[in-house]
């Protein structure tokens, strides 16, 4: 049970790709890696260095097919009882895939675990570990409340952890980041595979709900740290994420409140997130536009 095979789901990930590959077989404990590529067209693979190490299989996928369904192909390949889900822009600290998988078998009703996920900078990143984003914490973050601290006698509840005094050893919390988490076999026995109908973020809110209903815990792990140079793959279609992402809130929200909220609730709870997309996109635009305009500027000085 010391053991563990790792998923890399790749797209475009360029140069990261290779580092990530190379921190995970750093370990002697991992027994393979499967990179499972989704149609990259930036000859992420190309990087890898030649004679490829035994416990490196690649699986070409032809076509984009999402985070959720690649994951689950590498998945169908896997037989080790502890299986790690790695981003290709994240890089293993030593150690801490021992640690995690020490985590993960200190009790039976351990279902993943996930590290300190850290910035480049070496500053904890947000989104390691958090709750569970239920609409009144996203609502108390969308309107500024986790800022307001300073100015209250409390400290407003916020779904993102990274805020809060790092626990001495592994903790219990509701959510981890799929960026970097560690799964029990069992578990994926018990509760299915990531839900295929995420394309892009949302998924592992949606495991992590799921195995928590179902009795599984879900551990912080802050001694198992792992660097994570977030937003590698989406730099040069950054709406395109956003609309994924929004299109996966939406669907999380149906599954997490769908039994106990009327369908009206849900209903403006969805217009409030395209609302919020509506936005994001706008700026974006304008921002683009503004940055056409300054370079025009600058070709007739």
């Amino acid at each position: 049970m010391n053991r563990c095979e790792v998923i890399i789901v790749n797209f475009n990930a360029g140069e990261f790709l290779t580092a990530a590959v190379e921190s995970a077989l750093r370990s002697r404990s991992v027994v393979h890696v499967y990179i499972v590529d989704n149609a990259s067209t930036d000859g992420s693979l190309d990087f890898l260095p030649h004679g490829h190490d035994d416990r490196l299989t690649i699986i070409n996928n032809t076509a984009n097919l999402g985070f959720a369904a690649a994951c689950n192909l590498g998945l169908m390949r896997t037989a080790s009882e502890n299986v790690l889900l790695l981003n290709p822009d994240c890089c293993v600290m030593e150690g801490a895939i021992d640690r995690l998988i020490t985590a993960l078998r200190s009790a039976n009703h351990v279902g993943m675990v996930g590290p300190l996920l850290l910035n480049p900078d070496l500053s904890e990143q947000a989104g390691g570990r958090r709750m569970l984003p239920t609409p009144s914490l996203v609502l108390a973050r969308l309107f500024g409340a986790a800022r307001l601290h300073r100015l209250l006698p409390f400290r407003p509840p916020d779904f993102l952890l990274h805020k809060d005094p790092l626990p001495e050893g592994p903790a219990e919390v509701e959510a981890i980041s799929g960026a970097c988490m560690m799964v029990r076999g069992e578990m994926i026995t018990d509760i299915g595979p990531l839900d295929e109908g995420y394309f892009l973020h949302g998924e592992d809110l949606d495991w992590c709900m799921r195995a928590w209903r179902r009795g599984w815990k879900v551990l912080f792990v802050p001694e198992a740290q792992v660097v994570h140079h977030k937003g590698v793959s989406s730099q040069t279609r950054p709406l395109t994420v956003e609309y994924y992402k929004h299109v996966g809130m939406v669907r999380f929200y149906r599954k997490l409140l769908g039994q106990a909220r009327p369908r009206w609730f849900l209903a403006l709870l969805a217009a409030g997130v395209w609302t919020r997309f509506g936005g994001i996109a706008a700026l974006h635009l304008l921002s683009r536009g503004i940055e056409r305009v300054r370079s025009i500027c600058r070709l007739m000085v």
